[in-house]
């Protein structure tokens, strides 16, 4: 508990200093993307909006959660971005109400309703079981077809896996097994999985990192993560295990108390009507509204998706992690 307080107490500090750089009246955008894709929303944004001082940081889906339920209002965070759909159901009484302030037009399922008024869906991150065939090659093995198969011997340290307790990706593919297997079934299968891991990483990326180093032969990732690595030459591949792909949703808001702020309204609306077009076509392209183009090479097309009942109840998920022992 003393460590948490202190991670958030440091986290409040930055956020402070942060806002006071320049002007007191910064904007600060909270996303929980990879830092390439904060990096191009930083820059996008500073070209729009040239006479504001926008600060996008990053932060870990959990712990900006939890500044947000644990500040309210009080926080220096202006808009989320990239925040688990489960979260945001937990955080709605923090959240302004944004209702029709999208233009896009979401898919089925997807679009703002109920207490989604809330927020906006900005993404769906999709998983799947990524190989090294260089490091599979080196050790003469041959790479796995379903999630079954990475319970062999012969992949004792060669596998990698988000914590379900810190990744969303993590935990999406937690979820999956659940629904798949129940919850006992789910729990049997990762004791017998543990031996082969090599690690359980704090990241959803983590497992590509280690993939790319050459440190395990097969991670659980996402699957736009290891697509980009394929077009920039790593010797992977992509298989969609027989449940299908599991994935999750995110989604984007503005913290309650700024919806009076045309300049942060200002922002949320290039963020969530012209940003997201752009990160969607070019980084995350799962599709989430009708139209979408993808503009990356060799993205799998046709993907069957996981049953994923149940993912964005904030409630089942910390039972879920309550039964997680690792």
């Amino acid at each position: 508990m003393k460590k948490g307080l202190i991670i958030l107490l440091v986290v409040t500090v930055l956020f402070a200093c942060a806002a006071e750089l320049g002007n007191k009246e910064s904007i600060v955008v909270c996303s929980s993307m990879e830092q390439f894709r904060n990096d191009e929303l930083q820059r996008q944004l500073s070209e729009r909006f040239p006479d504001k001082n926008i600060i996008v940081m990053y932060m870990a889906t959990g712990k900006a959660a939890a500044k947000v339920y644990t500040e309210g209002e009080k926080t220096e965070i202006d808009i989320l971005v990239g925040l688990e759909t489960g979260y945001l159901n937990k955080l709605s009484e923090n959240l302004a109400d944004i209702s029709g302030l999208t233009r896009i037009p979401y898919s089925d399922g997807l679009e703002p309703a109920d207490n989604r008024n809330k927020w906006v869906t900005w993404e769906k991150q999709a998983g799947a079981i990524i190989v090294n065939t260089e490091i599979l090659d080196k050790y003469g093995l041959e790479a796995p077809t379903s999630y079954e198969d990475l319970l062999k011997p012969e992949y004792k340290g060669l596998v990698a896996m988000p914590d379900p307790k810190s990744s969303g990706t993590g935990y999406f593919f937690y979820k999956s097994w659940v629904n798949s297997m129940g919850d006992e079934g789910a729990l049997k299968f990762v004791d017998e999985l543990y031996p082969n891991l090599k690690q359980f990483t704090d990241s959803g990326s983590g497992p590509i990192k280690l993939l790319k180093q050459g440190e395990i032969a097969i991670g659980l990732a996402l699957t736009f993560q290891a697509v980009n690595e394929i077009n920039d030459g790593q010797p992977f591949e992509i298989i969609f295990p027989e449940q299908g792909s599991p994935y999750s949703l995110t989604g984007t808001t503005v913290v309650k108390g700024r919806e009076t702020n045309e300049d942060v309204l200002a922002v949320y609306d290039f963020i969530i009507n012209e940003f997201l077009v752009y990160d969607k076509e070019n980084y995350s392209p799962e599709e989430i509204y009708e139209g979408q183009k993808n503009m990356i090479d060799g993205y799998p097309e046709n993907i069957t998706y996981a049953d994923m009942t149940g993912i964005q109840d904030d409630k089942e998920k910390e039972r879920l992690l309550d039964l997680w022992k690792y």
